[in-house]
């Protein structure tokens, strides 16, 4: 399987064969998935409004561009400012659909991985739900203090009004250009914003986008990625990640792009003997890990299910730190939304 998907996510940056044979199918899909947004913007549908500004962080290719370390790194700075802050998800993967609370004792399966590891490293309210809106009135129900919510992906979730959206890629852009299946877009490019809500692009990579239609992406913001300085264990050990060099170490990763992760081991000079590239969202449960083999290196995602029942296994934080600059463009939208407890304006 982790072959297959390889293979897909490299055809998705090319229009071979493969890809004109998929291409009538992408285009009943993007017509779909644009009378869709027509229906909304027409006033068919209309989008629900909470009554604190919402910041949407999601993406228009599919998967592994850093979106969950991105919503983290921006939890984390809005809360080193003073705002009280809430997580909406739909916790993919879970076994139920109702919403809830995620807290750091929470299993995956019960909440998500992303929106357990949310919680787990920002300490802020975190719910999810499939109706983000519903999910939105219980946390603030639960916690009337929030003064601003930040949505990890949603995009596409045009039931929820939003006031900024950050639409994150990485250094393949747009891929070749194309929607599912033929390409790896959820919708077409150029995206528009909905109503008054400001779109921001960010790419998470300090390349420029590669591979076709370069011209159709210029990203506002670079935001790239790095290891974190100390990987951790379960039981809250930490030990210097540089210390791994020159060890016989292995690496897992059941992220959208599980070569992503390898490749940033290797830029600082840890070379593990054996890689493990599971699925995006895997439970862990099946895969086989040699003791032998190794330590094992693993991203914070797959550390909420792979603790379970490895918990010597050492979990890499991906770090993103956001540019005042970015900072100021999120909160220009919605500064005169943002009010204390009390109903006066926040600074």
């Amino acid at each position: 399987m982790p072959d297959i998907r390889l293979a897909l996510q490299q055809a998705w940056l090319t229009k071979g064969l493969v890809n004109y044979l998929l291409w009538p199918v992408s285009l009943i899909y993007g017509l779909l998935v644009g009378f869709r947004k027509l229906l909304y913007r027409i006033h068919v549908f209309r989008a629900q409004q909470l009554p604190v500004p919402v910041i949407v962080v999601g993406n228009v290719f599919v998967g592994g561009v850093g979106k969950t370390p991105l919503v983290i790194a921006l939890v984390k700075q809005l809360t080193a400012r003073g705002l009280r802050v809430g997580v909406l998800s739909r916790g993919y993967g879970r076994s139920a659909e109702a919403t809830r609370a995620v807290t750091p004792q929470c299993l995956a399966s019960e909440v998500g991985d992303e929106p357990l590891l949310i919680a787990r490293a920002c300490q802020v309210p975190v719910f999810v739900g499939k109706d983000r809106f519903q999910a939105g009135r219980d946390l603030l129900a639960q916690n009337p203090k929030i003064q601003v919510i930040v949505c990890d992906d949603g995009l596409q979730h045009l039931g929820l009004a939003h006031d900024v959206a950050l639409c994150v890629f990485d250094e393949r852009g747009l891929g070749n250009g194309w929607v599912l299946p033929a390409g790896p877009l959820r919708e077409s490019w150029p995206v528009h914003a909905m109503g008054d809500a400001r779109l921001i692009t960010v790419s998470t990579s300090s390349q420029a986008p590669q591979y076709l239609q370069t011209d159709l992406l210029q990203p506002d913001f670079q935001v790239p990625r790095v290891l974190g300085a100390q990987a951790q264990q379960a039981d809250g050990s930490t030990q210097a990640l540089s210390s791994f060099r020159g060890q016989k170490v292995q690496a897992l990763a059941g992220i959208g792009k599980p070569q992503a992760f390898f490749a940033m081991l290797s830029e600082l000079g840890i070379t593990p003997s054996t890689t493990h590239a599971l699925a995006d969202h895997d439970d862990m449960r099946a895969v086989n890990i040699d003791p032998a083999m190794g330590a094992v290196l693993c991203t914070e995602k797959d550390a909420v299910k792979l603790w379970n029942h490895l918990p010597t296994a050492w979990a890499v934080p991906l770090v993103t730190e956001i540019p005042q600059d970015l900072l100021d463009a999120i909160l220009a939208p919605i500064g005169p939304k943002l009010s204390s407890v009390h109903g006066h304006q926040t600074t």
